[in-house]
């Protein structure tokens, strides 16, 4: 790996596995606290603490690592397979994603009409964050939901030592 590419590290973090996409020649760098994709030149594509990635899967018939977030935003995707090959990167990316995760409660009341509450550490500070994800098609004004998810956000904050009353989602 390039040392240009190589992100800058706060103290106590260290490079745990890195592997060069195919098509973009871009580094998927992956510390002990975040997710990086490098530019051989040192600029940051995704720089990810690990509580904001939501999921990740490895392909192996495809050479292909997907990493989902939990704001949503655009999955990014790289096939690892013919410049470095995927070395430990999905191994670590699980682990450090699996790493941050403290509770989580799933809410399932039908389709359209899941959740999940996850209390996550940040692993740079040991802070605890919690995070509402809908699942696919639910929406904030089904009130049954609604009361789900406060039930088991104050279940989940409760068991984590976090003020049980959680705050108002926007």
């Amino acid at each position: 790996m390039p040392h240009g590419a190589l992100p800058e590290l706060a103290r106590g973090e260290q490079v745990l596995a890195t592997a060069q996409e195919d098509g973009s020649g871009h580094w998927v760098v992956l510390t002990t606290w975040r997710l990086f994709e490098r530019t051989a030149e040192g600029d940051s594509v995704v720089e990810r603490p690990w509580h904001e990635v939501d999921s990740g899967a490895w392909d192996p018939d495809e050479w292909l690592l997907t990493v989902d977030f939990v704001d949503g935003a655009d999955p990014r995707r790289w096939r690892l397979r013919d410049r470095t090959g995927p070395g430990s990167v999905p191994v670590v990316l699980r682990d450090r994603t699996t790493a941050s995760v403290v509770l989580t409660r799933a809410i399932d009341l039908g389709p359209r009409r899941t959740a999940r509450v996850t209390v996550r550490k940040v692993l740079h500070t040991r802070e605890l964050v919690e995070q509402v994800l809908l699942g696919p098609g639910a929406r904030t004004v089904d009130r049954d939901l609604a009361r789900a998810v406060h039930e088991a956000r104050r279940d989940v904050r409760d068991q984590a030592g976090l003020d049980p009353d959680p705050p108002q989602l926007v």
